[in-house]
């Protein structure tokens, strides 16, 4: 499965008259990083940079005037997000500012079955809070005393790293089965990650002792025929 852990800056709060002005993401192959990103400064023609956003995001007017605006742009970003899964915290926001984007060049919107939005996770998961990217990066233990003011690449990996902490993900890689099933290729265009378990040359000795089995087997014997234990024993 692929995912695109993504952020945008934008002029201001309102999709309808703001424009984005930035956008970066992180792919994720089967929850691991595959080293691709996307990052684009993009001109808002003409719109200008609220003096609040600029405060949060340090991007200003004179900055964007020589980069490309959004139609030019556009397609490497449909063709970066094609087939993946769109992640985004309170996704609600930037949502609605890519597909206001996608409505003025007369493209179809990002359904939200395509959508994750981890702001909501993190509310199911933590609902006392606070679950700000900064407070769960505290509290997954990820290093953000870089950010000093947002950057939608820079969200995006620190974002990247506390989606795989609150799914879980870095179990992902475990297999329980056969030595032969121990292993995952994931092949994502020109990128290969394969994932493989370490198998010991030797069982390791049992550590119950004959008498411990003797004790278990009567204990087993005593419950009777549905015992769950008489299921696997027969196995």
């Amino acid at each position: 499965m692929r995912e695109i852990i993504f952020d945008t800056e934008t002029t201001g709060l309102d999709n309808k008259t703001d424009r984005i002005i930035e956008i970066g993401g992180v792919e994720l192959v089967n929850h691991f990083p595959t080293g691709r990103t996307i990052h684009i400064y993009i001109n808002p023609e003409g719109t200008k940079v609220h003096p609040d956003a600029l405060a949060v995001h340090g991007i200003s007017d004179e900055f964007l005037l020589d980069k490309p605006v959004f139609r030019d742009v556009v397609q490497e970003i449909v063709s970066f997000f094609d087939g993946a899964m769109w992640v985004a915290h309170n996704a609600n926001f930037d949502m609605g500012f890519i597909n206001a984007e996608f409505a003025r060049l007369g493209l179809p919107p990002v359904e939200n079955d395509r959508v994750i939005d981890t702001l909501q996770l993190a509310r199911r998961k933590n609902p006392m809070g606070p679950n700000s990217l900064d407070a769960l990066c505290r509290r997954y233990g990820i290093d953000n005393s870089h950010r000093t003011k947002h950057g939608a690449l820079l969200d995006s990996e620190l974002l990247a790293e506390v989606y795989i902490e609150m799914i879980g993900g870095r179990q992902t890689a475990l297999v329980l089965g056969s030595v032969e099933e121990a292993s995952a290729v994931v092949v994502e265009e020109d990128t290969t990650v394969t994932l493989d378990v370490l198998v010991r040359p030797r069982p390791l000795a049992p550590r119950l002792t004959p008498e411990e089995a003797a004790a278990h087997e009567a204990m087993v014997a005593k419950m009777g025929a549905k015992a769950i234990w008489s299921k696997y024993a027969a196995e």
